[in-house]
């Protein structure tokens, strides 16, 4: 890559952001918060964890002081430290080039992780715990993170991409949410809202090609294919693209505020009721009760509208995995961790609990414990694993190669404006553009 750092910071940025809820994205070598689990038990074995994210760290310490009261034989002195992203992905890299320093277990961002798979990986598989339980997981999240069938990082959530619905503007239009399965639907219940409201349908984001890789997933497609090619011309992201430029050219959709939907900008025009629906992961829900409280009750979660009957409904967007190194002197004990923080059931339901996200473990979306009252259930309804139960084999593996960060650059700063800002070309002119200027860095 030509191009190479700049472009991947700044998608690694933007997806830490995204599915993470925000990082100091300065740089420094010193660890920005330590905290220990299980340091006043005699003879625990330590073990060190990075991770980039303050919510993750608070999310092991809980795993580590549970594993210490089932397992009082085999304590844990967990010492985990958060460190801004580009410094532990950085130190990470290089102490597992180098051959020591490394920890005993790290989380690593979605976007970084092919750096960590190039040549032989200097991680742990494992294969011995996920693949007895593969079957209560949405698999697709495991894919992302392994190579020649070996799985290696532990996924932090699904990431499932629903549509949200504003149904007071709905209601006022006369059209019923649930009546709303493919984007011609959609595109109908567009045309009575603004005939029948001030309201917009839908919005464009030229600035972040997260909502647009949402729908050229769930048509089985890609930018890039499973033997890391550029695919960014395919027929199937032409139609996508197409279909956001067409419904602006309907007049039931504009470009939102901001550009993007983490702006300010568009978390205003949102709240105060300017738009019906807006097609993002499970993981943006913490945004609209953060930062659009005048929504709450007023929004519902349903699957995204396929393009055909039968269609997929959703996609899987964002993520970590986390990881065990080869340099832990306790890869057994390591290993057997993070498969408890991760994989186990309880541990699934933390992950809702605890962070919010829709935990990859499907068995758990209907226990009594997931569906307790929250702030998420009194903003959207009772319904939210109603739709995740919905979509979960609906969801595919997407393909994060080094390529990734200069697509995505591409289109951000280039295709998706030049379509659906300026108008200037159509969407297979823009891809066709895009897939030459991407193959000419690499």
């Amino acid at each position: 890559m030509k191009k190479g750092w700049l472009s991947f910071l700044m998608i690694s940025v933007v997806l830490l952001l995204a599915a993470c809820g925000g990082g100091d994205e300065s740089t420094g070598g010193e660890a920005t918060d330590t905290a220990i689990a299980g340091d006043d038990i005699e003879d625990a074995t330590e073990l060190n964890m990075w991770t980039f994210a303050e919510q993750h760290m608070e999310f092991f310490l809980d795993a580590a002081e549970r594993w210490n009261e089932e397992y009082p034989d085999r304590p844990i002195k967990l010492v985990a430290e958060t460190y801004p992203f580009d410094q532990m992905h950085n130190n990470l890299s290089l102490s597992l080039t180098s051959g020591k320093g490394a920890p005993d277990i790290a989380d690593i961002e979605i976007a970084r992780f092919p750096n960590y798979m190039e040549g032989e990986p200097q991680l742990l598989p494992m294969n011995d715990y996920v693949e007895p339980e593969m079957d209560n997981f949405v698999k697709a999240r495991f894919d992302i993170y392994a190579k020649d069938g070996q799985y290696y990082g532990m996924p932090t959530h699904v990431g499932a991409s629903v549509m949200y619905y504003n149904t007071e503007i709905l209601e006022q239009a006369g059209v019923d949410v649930d009546s709303i399965h493919t984007w011609d639907d959609f595109r109908e219940a567009g045309k009575q809202v603004v005939e029948n409201t001030d309201a917009m349908m839908f919005n464009s984001f030229p600035g972040d090609y997260l909502p647009y890789f949402q729908m050229v997933s769930q048509q089985d497609s890609d930018f890039i294919d499973e033997q890391g090619n550029l695919t960014i011309n395919r027929e199937e992201n032409s139609r996508a693209l197409q279909l956001l430029k067409d419904m602006q050219d309907e007049g039931i959709s504009e470009v939102a505020p901001g550009g993007h939907p983490h702006a300010e900008e568009y978390y205003a025009y949102m709240n105060e009721g300017n738009a019906v629906a807006l097609a993002m992961p499970i993981w943006f829900m913490g945004r609209f009760t953060d930062y659009m409280p005048d929504l709450k009750g007023k929004m519902v979660v349903r699957p995204m509208p396929a393009f055909e009957e039968g269609g997929k409904r959703s996609a899987g967007m964002g993520g970590t995995g986390t990881v065990v190194t080869n340099q832990t002197e306790h890869p057994e004990l390591a290993q057997e961790f993070l498969a408890y923080a991760k994989l186990s059931k309880d541990s699934n339901i933390k992950l809702w609990t605890v962070l919010g996200f829709d935990p990859p473990r499907h068995d758990v979306w209907d226990d009594p414990q997931v569906l307790e009252s929250n702030k998420y259930f009194e903003y959207f309804g009772d319904d939210i694993f109603d739709t995740l139960t919905e979509i979960k084999d609906e969801i595919n593996a997407i393909n994060v190669t080094e390529s990734t960060p200069d697509v995505a650059h591409e289109l951000n700063t280039t295709t998706l404006n030049s379509v659906l800002r300026d108008g200037e070309l159509t969407a297979e002119e823009a891809l066709n553009q895009a897939q030459e200027a991407v193959e000419s860095v690499r």
